[in-house]
Order: C-alpha cells, then structure tokens, then sequence
C-alpha cells in the first residue's frame, strides 16, 4: 500500500511540472505568498519504525520490528517571512502501528509486542523555498517538535511480563523534508514527504533490570516518514 502511495505522489508531480513548464504559463493565485500570515490544513499517510540501542552488543535478530501504514491529520498555520522563508507551525494527529518481534521466546505471547501508538505533534518548522517558477515552487523544511504520545502505556504499572510495552509519553523529535507548492485556480497543493527522528529516550524500561525484553535496551528512538498532501 505504501509504494502505491508513493507512486500516486511520483505521478501527480511529474503531470503537473509538464503541464507547468509552458513558456507562458497562465499564472493562478499570483498574491498567496504575500499575506503575512496563511492557513491550511493536511491528510497523509506516515511509516514509524524503532531505532533500538543495546547495553551489549547484540545478537543478530534480538528485535524484529514490523511496520504498518498509519494516517496524518492536521492544520498548518503559516507566517511569511520573506520571499523565500516561512515559518511554519502544523499541530497534528498521527496513528500508527508497529510490531516489535523479541528473540528467544518459545510462544507468541511472549514473543510479539504490538505497538500501537497515537501521537499528538506540534512541530515548528522553517520552510525555506526557491523562486516561483510559473504555477510551482519547489521547498525544503525542517525544525523540531513536540510530540503526545496517547497510547505510551508509561503510567502502567504492568510491564512485558504481563504483556504491555511502555513508552515515553513526553518525545521530542527532529524533522526534515521537501516537497513542491502547485498553484491551482483555487488553492495552493503541497504533496511533500518528510522523515521524523526521536532524540530523546522512548523506552520504558521492565521492573525487573534483567528482564528478557529489555534487559538488554539501553534503549528506543523512533524513526518515521511521513507522505502529506496539505491544502491551503
């Protein structure tokens, strides 16, 4: 499902760049950029994975992660910089789902954590964009963010032992991407695609210090894409 996304993405810019790369074209929305302050909102689709960090050098295999395809809403709040730079603030609801494989267990209880985690983001980000060539204008964008994780399981008292993976509620995260504006009769269309990097230390850790699912984790940082089409 993924590269179907991804190949929908590769499709839509090619059509549009031909259809804008006329020697004339007829310019749509010519005064969006000059408004000091603009507005939007965003869908997409995201993939989160797990960078795992060890006490001990690890076996090959310790941990399997398997990804699935989740899903991104949120608004876009947008204040003009100057021609080429804006800063950008995306408040945003992500979902995904990842299952964590552990080495060494005889049955699948044991051995299979899903993780299933709803994260509220507030990114703030500075976008930094070329001159408008006809109706489309390439950007890269890139800051830090704030990210809630709702599904974190941090304050339960239960751990692998009983069968529940805990992680950091509280996560901050660096961000970076690019994507292309289209200037459409009516609205600006952005498709982009950006990856998201944890800093800080999202394992929480088992009770027991010597614990076959964390025993040995020093710990885990997430790592993702995001494919978004925002609209503004």
């Amino acid at each position: 499902m993924k590269n179907i996304f991804f190949l929908f993405l590769g499709l839509f810019i090619c059509l549009n760049t031909q259809a804008q790369f006329n020697e004339r074209p007829i310019l749509n929305l010519q005064n969006e950029d000059e408004a000091p302050l603009n507005w939007g909102y965003f869908l997409g689709f995201n993939s989160f994975d797990f960078k795992f960090d060890y006490v001990d050098v690890p076996r090959d295999g310790d941990h399997l992660v398997s990804t699935s395809t989740g899903f991104n809403v949120g608004l876009i709040s947008e204040l003009r910089l100057n021609q080429f730079f804006d800063l950008r603030f995306e408040p945003g609801l992500f979902y995904t789902q990842r299952t964590i494989g552990f080495r060494g267990f005889t049955t699948e209880n044991e051995a299979i954590r899903d993780v299933k985690s709803t994260y509220i983001n507030f990114p703030l980000l500075l976008k930094a964009s070329t001159k408008r060539i006809g109706n489309w204008k390439p950007y890269i964008v890139g800051g830090l963010s704030y990210s809630l994780n709702l599904g974190s399981n941090e304050d339960s008292l239960d751990d692998n032992s009983s069968g529940t993976f805990r992680m950091t509620k509280n996560n901050y995260n660096w961000e970076v991407g690019f994507g292309i504006d289209f200037y459409t009769e009516y609205f600006k269309f952005s498709p982009s695609i950006r990856g998201v990097f944890a800093i800080n230390n999202e394992l929480v850790p088992d009770n027991d210090p010597d614990s076959p699912w964390t025993g040995n984790l020093s710990g885990i940082r997430t790592r993702g894409v995001f494919v978004n089409f925002t609209f503004e």
